[in-house]
């Protein structure tokens, strides 16, 4: 492999153990170095005789080095995911000291920012990267202990207390759980995926059969973790008992206990730091007379772990091989981070809404793979309106609101879906204070809905509305629309009440979901004829799939021929929700875990052989199904926003690629079984 010229970002404790490491490596060669202060570039420069232009006095200057090839992030956790993202875009390959960054949400901003740019991007567990740890997967793929049911491991040491140090600010990111206890976790994850030959699971949205379940001292003056222990829960019915802390030693190991025996592993963490041998111990069945296991490295630590890079970097990947830490992997292990410290109580300052608002970390458009999301007008509105709709329905954790959110107006997208009832208002509030931290209210569109069954009268719409727009902290709404009819009450009645908050300014446009077409035309008759403010939109489900039966009851679809010529012949603009049908077009059908719902509202066989076709049509236009099916509903001879749910920044730019694809009208009438 040819030499690959490394920078390491900070110059702390652990960028010494990495350069040290480095000089083991085989392919390495430590090029510059950035501080914050001319004196500490200038004295990590000496110790490690890094040419005097090469040490940088700011981390800026590190990026334009035209020597460096990969930086090592070695700088507090707080600053992880802008100097990635900033890495990224300077095309600087990453090697990323662990955390990733300080949530699942961060991390997303990263990978997607290594995505976009083509570079390469590890999270630094060096120990994944060890011999000793590919000889555990081996040994019990092989069966060694038989079936894995429980795993203990610790990552633990005693520090003294200073509320200003990194280790027990809450403004630094302080507490052991994100310090040390992101090891334990991740061998966890990765033991009990090697149990179902599955090697990372990865519980981002609490999947069944997975949890996290979690305890901690948290200091009382400054609310971080000292101790922490968490029980994990994974979907093949393994548990894992992990703990850790900044304020006492444990007795740093882990242990993997089988059907037929145990393995214990004194030095998870650091194996044969400066090279030598490294044992496991494996107890077969109740023998307290283990076989030791041994392996052995010449070099390093942090010396195998930049090998690690420089081969895949060699080899053209842009992340590891496993066990070395899969950008999917990272992803899991933080977000199973998030929960033991949603579990336990801890969240930083910065990510709450406040003076210290998550900063918006996306990339600039320029430098996007994708084109601006086009926009178009929708009658009452003095602002276009996004072709893609951003739904808030399960966006509450300020974090992962801001990176979607800022991602999403970073593409052009300005128009956000919420609702009344969502997450029991929580929704609303979110969008609401990622409006205010970004100061973008005369920007974007805002689709509220309030009104929903048993609550759909005039009374509950006026009171609903009221509160709707205090959670949101905004004096109007750019299209409300009702979320239900009930038909006991005469559509003039909705109309007025409606029409008064029209006048009063805090509704700019109206609408309706899941409403009929003969109610919508007697609503618009009504409004006509009183000279009012008619329905502007419709929000009914609406996709190349056709929904069998309605997820929640109340649900109306306009896939009908009547409800298509009719929007075609109105051109009233249609706000499908479910537009990609819930992941039915990605789904597989003999998934003996696919979500109950897919099935239900989805399978029939006129759907599969859309699915069958979108899939051929995809292949010959090198996109995937889930693209094709969104395409179909841009492509409609009526006017359609479609409101798209991503929970992931990888969902979002899944959604972004749609709008790249061009379908004829004849490439339409044969996905929906026309021709």
């Amino acid at each position: 492999m040819p030499t690959l010229n490394w920078a390491i970002l900070g110059t702390g404790n652990i960028a010494t153990a990495f350069a040290q490491g480095l000089l083991t490596s085989h392919t390495g060669r430590l090029a510059a170095v950035a501080s914050r202060s001319r004196e500490s570039a200038d004295k990590f420069g000496t110790q490690f005789n890094i040419a005097t232009d090469h040490c940088h006095a700011s981390y800026e200057s590190l990026l334009t080095d035209p020597t460096v090839e990969a930086v090592y992030i070695s700088t507090p956790h707080p600053l992880h995911a802008e100097w990635a993202i900033r890495c990224a875009d300077a095309k600087k390959h990453i090697l990323c000291e662990k955390p990733l960054a300080l949530n699942h949400a961060q991390a997303m901003a990263i990978i997607e920012a290594a995505r976009a740019s083509g570079v390469f991007l590890m999270e630094a567990f060096m120990y994944r990267c060890h011999p000793q740890t590919g000889r555990i997967l081996q040994l019990l793929r092989e069966g060694a202990i038989g079936q894995i049911r429980l795993i203990h491991a610790s990552f633990s040491f005693r520090s003294a207390f200073n509320p200003t140090h990194r280790l027990s600010s809450n403004d630094r990111a302080g507490g052991s759980i994100l310090d040390v206890g992101c090891y334990p976790v991740s061998f966890s994850r990765l033991i009990a995926g090697a149990a179902s030959n599955k090697p990372f699971l990865n519980p981002i949205f609490d999947p069944p059969g997975a949890g996290v379940t979690g305890h901690a001292r948290l200091h009382p003056e400054t609310g971080v973790d000292e101790y922490a222990v968490a029980t994990l829960r994974f979907p093949n019915d393994v548990l894992a008992n992990i703990s850790c802390g900044i304020s006492l030693a444990e007795e740093n190991a882990g242990t993997i206990y089988g059907t037929e025996g145990r393995l214990l592993i004194p030095t998870p963490w650091t194996p044969a730091r400066n090279g030598g041998d490294s044992k496991i111990l494996l107890y077969c069945h109740d023998s307290e007379n283990p076989e030791e296991i041994t392996t052995h490295t010449d070099q390093q630590i942090y010396g195998i772990e930049a090998d690690t890079v420089a081969a895949a970097i060699s080899a053209g990947q842009h992340e590891p091989t496993p066990p070395a830490m899969t950008w999917d992997d990272t992803l899991g292990n933080m977000r199973t981070l998030d929960l033991w410290r949603q579990s336990v109580g801890l969240t930083y300052t910065q990510e709450k809404w406040g003076s210290n608002s998550p900063k918006p970390l996306q990339r600039s458009l320029a430098s996007s793979r994708f084109k601006p999301i086009p926009r178009a007008t929708i009658p009452g509105l003095d602002k276009p309106v996004s072709r893609l709709v951003l739904g808030i329905d399960n966006l509450t954790f300020p974090p992962h609101v801001a990176a979607m959110c800022d991602d999403f107006l970073s593409h052009g997208g300005n128009a956000f879906d919420t609702a009344y009832i969502y997450r029991n208002g929580e929704a609303e509030r979110a969008l609401g204070s990622w409006v205010q931290s970004r100061n973008v209210r005369d920007q974007v569109v805002i689709l509220d809905k309030g009104a929903h069954t048993p609550e759909c009268t005039p009374e509950s719409l006026t009171l609903q509305h009221r509160i709707s727009l205090d959670r949101l902290q905004t004096d109007y709404i750019d299209l409300y629309m009702l979320h239900r009819d009930n038909p006991a009450v005469p559509v003039g009645e909705f109309c007025d009440a409606l029409n008064q908050h029209v006048k009063a300014g805090t509704m700019k446009s109206i609408g309706a979901s899941n409403w009929t077409l003969q109610r919508v035309e007697e609503f618009n008759q009504y409004a006509a004829a009183h000279h009012l403010r008619g329905f502007s939109a419709l929000s009914n489900q609406f996709s190349l799939a056709r929904m069998i039966n309605p997820p929640w009851p109340g649900c109306l679809s306009a896939n009908d021929p009547q409800s298509i010529a009719y929007l075609t012949r109105t051109q009233l603009p249609l706000f499908p929700w479910s537009s990609q049908s819930r992941g039915f077009f990605t789904a597989d059908p003999n998934d003996l875990n696919i979500d109950p719902e897919i099935p239900r509202c989805w399978h029939s066989q006129d759907n599969l052989e859309r699915r069958r076709r979108a899939a051929d049509l995809a292949t010959r236009k090198n996109v995937h199904p889930i693209h094709i099916a969104l395409t179909y509903v841009l492509h409609q001879p009526f006017p359609t926003f479609p409101l798209i749910g991503p929970r992931q920044l990888s969902e979002l730019h899944s959604s972004l690629q749609a709008l790249t694809i061009a379908l004829t009208t004849e490439d339409l009438r044969w996905l929906d079984l026309s021709s």
